[in-house]
């Protein structure tokens, strides 16, 4: 039987979601903000959980209602037969979004619909779920826009972009569905070199190996609350992750190789490239990004997230690092498309190299937008 679901993202990735979406076999799939929805059938609520890229949360709607108070939100959870979702032993947990609403407070109407769950059962059954916010059974989302009330299902909980490899945040990272989705955007499919000369962390490599080898990033996860709806199917789940497993491949088509200034952050790179399982397919080095040289002879894709110089006078010192990355970009890599993520188009435009195209995308709250050059 065939459901309607939504795939969260960050804004900008919408187009690129329903692509993946598409490529899964997703029916009626409608590009949102902030999202895409789609029909489809159970297998493909758990594929969708294991092999989204560039999503967040993949959420099953059970409740639409107009709701102008708390009491009309906590009425219309009551409403719903909560027996056909959980049994009053499992835990829960509910997550809330409210944007030009009525409804002001988050974490309020957040436990009217925990508290509305839990009466029913209380007068149904005399036990009432526990609350786990960390690792609940059954995952709630409420999302509220303009008096618009959806309450959800949610198939991950802990975000789809935390991959579990990266354990420690460095001061700006780069999201990894984020990164995922430039690597997508910019028509990248492992088939060609890849170069970070300002790797950070390491995530735009990293990520781009997972594409290049076709590993789903839902892999690393142990557990999804979709495990504990009641008509999970274990059987059908262990079939679709062992044959994600096989489908990883062992070797990389072309190198992907990161490098960074600082040894401290080479060292983070190769660590989280470790936990990924791709330590032993990448190479990293320690250079200046004006000292960058192409690993092979083919041309491929060079992308980087330099510093943005969002603070008061950081601007004028980064201006030489842009200007930089166009001088070694024109010196020494002839044929290869360079992609710059940026919020500051002033910086960017120092690289004065042919712009192919500009792209936004969200980074957080930050607008910023990927410049795409050819050398």
């Amino acid at each position: 039987m065939n459901t309607a679901y939504f795939a969260t993202c960050a804004r900008g990735l919408e187009p690129l979601l329903a692509r993946e979406l598409t490529t899964l076999t997703a029916q009626q799939v409608e590009i949102g903000r902030g999202g895409v929805a789609f029909v489809g059938d159970r297998s493909l609520l758990y594929r969708s959980c294991l092999w989204l890229r560039t999503a967040i949360r993949v959420l099953q709607p059970v409740l639409k209602a107009e709701i102008l108070s708390a009491d009309e939100l906590y009425d219309a959870v009551r409403s719903v037969d909560w027996a056909q979702w959980m049994t009053p032993e499992q835990t829960l947990a509910v997550d809330c979004n409210l944007r030009d609403s009525a409804l002001t407070h988050s974490q309020y109407a957040a436990r009217r619909v925990k508290d509305a769950i839990c009466d029913q059962f209380r007068e149904r059954t005399g036990r009432r779920p526990r609350v786990d916010t960390e690792h609940p059974m059954i995952a709630l989302n409420l999302h509220v826009a303009h008096n618009h009330a959806i309450l959800s299902l949610d198939g991950a909980w802990v975000s789809l972009h935390k991959r579990g490899y990266r354990p420690i945040q460095t001061i700006a990272p780069l999201n990894e569905a984020l990164a995922a989705g430039l690597l997508l955007h910019t028509g990248w499919n492992g088939s060609t070199p890849l170069v970070d000369p300002l790797c950070g962390s390491g995530t735009l490599a990293i990520e781009g190996a997972w594409i290049a080898v076709n590993r789903a990033p839902g892999l690393t996860r142990k557990w999804f609350p979709f495990q504990a709806w009641p008509d999970f199917d274990r059987s059908m789940w262990n079939a679709l992750r062992d044959e994600a497993r096989a489908a990883v491949a062992k070797q990389l088509s072309a190198p992907i190789v990161g490098s960074d200034i600082r040894a401290d952050v080479i060292e983070l790179a190769q660590r989280n490239a470790r936990a990924a399982g791709m330590g032993h397919l990448l190479q990293w080095s320690r250079c200046d990004v004006r000292a960058a040289r192409p690993p092979c002879a083919t041309p491929g894709l060079v992308i980087c997230n330099p510093p943005y110089g969002e603070r008061i006078g950081e601007e004028k010192e980064l201006a030489c690092l842009y200007q930089g990355i166009g001088e070694v970009a024109r010196s020494h890599w002839p044929g290869w498309r360079w992609a710059v993520f940026t919020s500051n188009h002033r910086l960017a435009r120092l690289i004065d190299l042919p712009i192919v195209r500009k792209t936004p995308f969200f980074n957080g709250s930050l607008e910023c937008m990927l410049w795409e050059f050819q050398t």
